[in-house]
């Protein structure tokens, strides 16, 4: 299972959820499943082949199959790529419906479910985890997440102090409240508690910096302090891990910034990911280079692709093309709010349902996120600006 617990926040805070696909079982152990982003000879790629013949040796093997499924599915959240999660839930087979299986086998099912928005699937399963390891402390973890993406925040809070008490020299263990703190009105106190808690852990692994350091430019983003957000991003990227969610918001904050060709230059080797492949297809649209027509043919091959799964998983993104690329803000809006009605709940979804509402002219589509910001006193100043906008448009 997973061994590191700033890894399964990155994991299940960073994640863009893609896919809904059911799994896929092959019926020839010779059948090529996926052609894997690695280098002939790379020893991630030989571990997977190994654990995949292990697998088929003794399929009832629960540590084989959750080493297996734990390793698909970090593919899945570099790549952005749901083929992999589909083949670690097919890893998983003797145990997907099993009411009462192993405690790790459990944890990792509900990580893969919460990636597929299953959200209350998932809590169940990490209840259930934690009612029989009440020290395991990736389910306390995945569960806050879960907790924070549906903004039920006090119930998030609870389990963050949870995992301080068990885990009180951890830098996300200490970083989870403040992260609850930043969405609820206390931004500026939050922002210190996760610098202070970056500064008392300076030997904590590379990803759980990376993880507040991330958060804190989002943060410093969503309160109009550019220069601290940039310098954020880039100190996180300059420890050298490809996370596609810090790839994405660093995206998100050039292009606020009007900087397209930064973002072009950022992403352009980054195209098997969906979500990055949107802010490239929007960076060359601000652009105006050849290059953008064609991109934006291949994100709508995607979508359509997603839609024939269907698959309602994409649905923030989807509306974001729809608006931005597409310019239909009536279908924009309905997607965003589709999204938001389904339990996802993040400032991300927050902006994009205000923005297609204003778009479409229609505050009362946009306003879940409109009681969302003023009942939660969220602080994200773009956000704040979009509300009274569509509050002034209200008959």
């Amino acid at each position: 299972m997973f061994r590191s617990l700033g890894l399964v926040l990155l994991l299940a805070l960073a994640v863009p959820s893609l896919s809904g696909a059911a799994p896929f079982v092959p019926t020839d152990d010779a059948q090529v499943l996926e052609r894997l982003p690695n280098k002939p000879g790379d020893p991630a790629a030989r571990g997977l082949r190994d654990l995949r013949r292990r697998l088929a040796a003794d399929p009832n093997n629960p540590a084989v199959a959750t080493d297996l499924a734990e390793r698909y599915f970090r593919l899945a959240v570099r790549e952005g790529d749901p083929r992999f999660v589909g083949y670690a839930q097919a890893a998983l087979t003797p145990w997907w419906k099993d009411r009462d299986p192993p405690v790790d086998v459990l944890v990792l099912r509900a990580g893969l479910t919460q990636y597929l928005h299953d959200f209350e699937a998932a809590i169940a399963d990490l209840s259930l985890a934690l009612a029989r390891e009440p020290d395991n402390l990736t389910a306390w973890s995945y569960r806050s997440v879960i907790y924070i993406v549906q903004a039920r925040y006090d119930e998030a809070r609870s389990d963050c102090r949870e995992l301080v008490r068990r885990a009180p020299t951890s830098l996300v263990a200490n970083a989870c409240e403040p992260t609850v703190d930043a969405l609820t009105g206390h931004a500026e106190s939050a922002y210190a508690a996760l610098q202070q808690a970056l500064s008392a852990y300076p030997r904590a692994p590379a990803n759980e910096r990376l993880w507040v350091l991330t958060r804190l430019g989002e943060i410093a983003h969503r309160l109009g302090r550019s220069a601290e957000a940039e310098a954020h991003f880039r100190t996180a990227l300059g420890l050298g891990i490809h996370d596609a969610y810090l790839l994405a918001t660093y995206a998100e904050f050039l292009l606020d910034a009007k900087r397209p060709q930064e973002v072009v230059d950022l992403l352009k080797d980054h195209t098997r990911n969906d979500v990055l492949l949107l802010r490239l297809a929007l960076a060359e649209k601000a652009l105006d280079l050849p290059a953008a027509k064609q991109r934006q043919a291949v994100v709508q091959a995607r979508i359509d692709a997603a839609r024939q799964r269907q698959d309602k998983l994409h649905l923030s993104d989807e509306a974001l093309f729809e608006l931005a690329c597409l310019h239909h803000p009536r279908a924009a809006a309905q997607l965003a709010r589709e999204n938001w009605d389904l339990g996802q709940r993040e400032p991300s979804d927050a902006r994009i349902l205000l923005e297609a509402a204003l778009a479409a002219r229609d505050p009362t589509i946009g306003r879940p996120a409109v009681e969302w910001l003023e009942g939660n006193r969220h602080e994200d100043r773009k956000l704040l600006h979009l509300a009274q906008q569509l509050k002034a448009i209200e008959p």
